[in-house]
């Protein structure tokens, strides 16, 4: 799929977002956790608009349609150092056709365009390879296993941790 793009959360976007919380088909596999507050995106946008100094979702939108979000989050290494962990979340129709790997490159387009730090690294679980392929074809650098790491479906999961930096 050609021309993808990241843009801000609109008040029309959240319906989509709101699909990841309430079906767990959308959701995939691998980010379904259960129920949950689906309030929350509604009550952070009204707030915030979905982007913070600590954090942030955009859409990731092709044409007008909106086929799922990225997200990042500030992981405080130090009193004067930090990074961002990132992830994404596609609508099942969007999967397998190259838009992760676009959409997880225009973000660490962005964060390092737009923020001064070194770092950004990206979780998965050791089981999700096609997210795994998507890291690694964005220039991501497998870093380790996470042993039991994520609770989902009855059982704690490995996860693998990629990262990404400034110079790469």
């Amino acid at each position: 799929m050609d021309h993808v793009i990241l843009r801000p959360v609109t008040e029309d976007d959240l319906s989509v977002m709101e699909l990841f919380l309430t079906d767990p088909e959308e959701a995939s596999p691998f980010q379904w956790f259960g129920w949950g507050d689906t309030g929350r995106w509604r009550r952070q946008w009204a707030e915030t608009g979905l982007i913070t100094d600590d954090a942030g979702h955009l859409m990731v939108v092709h044409g007008d349609a909106a086929l799922g979000f990225v997200a990042w989050r500030k992981i405080v290494a130090s009193r004067s150092s930090y990074y961002w962990n990132v992830g994404i979340t596609l609508l099942r129709d969007a999967r397998g056709k190259g838009v992760g790997t676009q959409a997880q490159r225009l973000l660490v387009q962005y964060l390092f365009a737009h923020t001064q730090v070194m770092r950004i690294e990206a979780d998965t679980e050791v089981d999700n390879v096609a997210e795994r392929r998507a890291l690694e074809k964005v220039g991501f650098t497998r870093e380790g296993i996470l042993r039991s790491v994520v609770f989902r479906d009855g059982q704690w999961r490995d996860g693998v941790r990629y990262s990404i930096l400034r110079g790469d």
